[in-house]
């Protein structure tokens, strides 16, 4: 889920920022880059935690910029199979429905709700039970597991399940209204 890890980048930086406050200015550009960003292999950068090291400049020819070889620590968020989650509903179709889990976007397939929830196209398209005491609709919190991941070069897709022990609909029974 979260892990501190070390990572390293080469920033460029354009000569106007040269002067006393460089390091200052190279670790805001370090954080507007990669805070927020999604690489497959690591997972979602959440925050920069510490920058190691900034190695001397090296100028690029015919532009005047200068590129930084910069060390850094920072938290990232990777999901894996398996894992569990607690999420948000962001859209509920005929289909399933779609959650966030902070920065990652899970689907959860009808295939993959329990038999005893049917699809309602009411007024807040939802999944309820038979009895009513159940209902899943858009902004509901869910607690789902992780069944599949696709990771791209810059993001990752995950498959998720309430149909299992202790998963599904956290808090009011009835569902946000």
């Amino acid at each position: 889920m979260f892990f501190h890890i070390y990572l390293d980048r080469n920033l460029q930086l354009h000569p106007r920022h040269f002067g006393p406050h460089l390091r200052d200015k190279l670790i805001a550009k370090l954080i507007q880059d990669v805070e927020g960003t999604c690489s497959g292999r690591h997972g979602f950068v959440v925050a920069v935690t510490a920058v190691e090291t900034i190695g001397s400049g090296l100028i690029r020819d015919g532009t005047g910029f200068v590129t930084f070889p910069v060390k850094y620590q920072c938290v990232v968020f990777r999901p894996f199979k398996g894992e569990i989650l607690e999420s948000v509903v962001t859209m509920v179709n005929k289909m399933g429905f779609f959650a966030e889990a902070g920065p990652v976007q899970i689907f959860v397939s009808n295939h993959l709700i329990p038999d005893d929830m049917a699809f309602q196209s009411d007024d807040v398209p939802n999944y309820k039970t038979s009895d009513g005491s159940v209902r899943i609709q858009k902004d509901s919190e869910v607690r789902l597991k992780i069944v599949g991941t696709r990771v791209d070069a810059t993001e990752i897709f995950c498959i998720g399940t309430i149909k299992d022990d202790f998963l599904g609909l956290i808090g009011d029974p009835g569902g946000a209204t």
